[in-house]
């Protein structure tokens, strides 16, 4: 069973509010010059950011952020946030992958910017409503 697709819209503007929140001013994230720099595409959306996007969605699906029992995931590719005031999409969607007995429901879960993945051997394990 497919899950419906959640899509989010990052601007550079979520990267400097993120930034504020998690006090991470590494300025790949809001500084093209220092980016390219460092050999990137561009200014990139912070990991945790991208993660917690996707997690945004898992809980939506489960119906509460509490029903989620258990999230993980790798970064494959970099979330490249052009400097424009449309910025970039992530689209996350996902696939139920197990039903257990104890009411635990295990999804593969993809995010996708640019029509690549930007996430790799990403799961989540949601406690079932009841």
């Amino acid at each position: 069973m497919e899950l419906p697709t959640r899509t989010f819209r990052v601007t550079r503007a979520d990267l400097v509010r993120y930034a504020g929140a998690s006090g991470d001013f590494n300025p790949i994230h809001w500084s093209d010059r220092t980016a390219t720099k460092v050999g990137l595409p561009g200014v990139i959306a912070h990991g945790m950011f991208t993660m917690a996007l996707v997690g945004r969605a898992v809980a939506e699906w489960a119906g509460a952020p509490d029903a989620i029992v258990d999230y993980n995931a790798r970064f494959t590719r970099p979330v490249v946030v052009p400097d424009d005031d449309e910025g970039t999409e992530i689209e996350v969607s996902a696939k139920v992958r197990e039903v257990t007995e104890d009411g635990l429901t295990r999804l593969d879960v993809t995010a996708v910017c640019g029509g690549e993945k930007v996430l790799s051997q990403a799961r989540a394990t949601v406690r079932t409503a009841r």
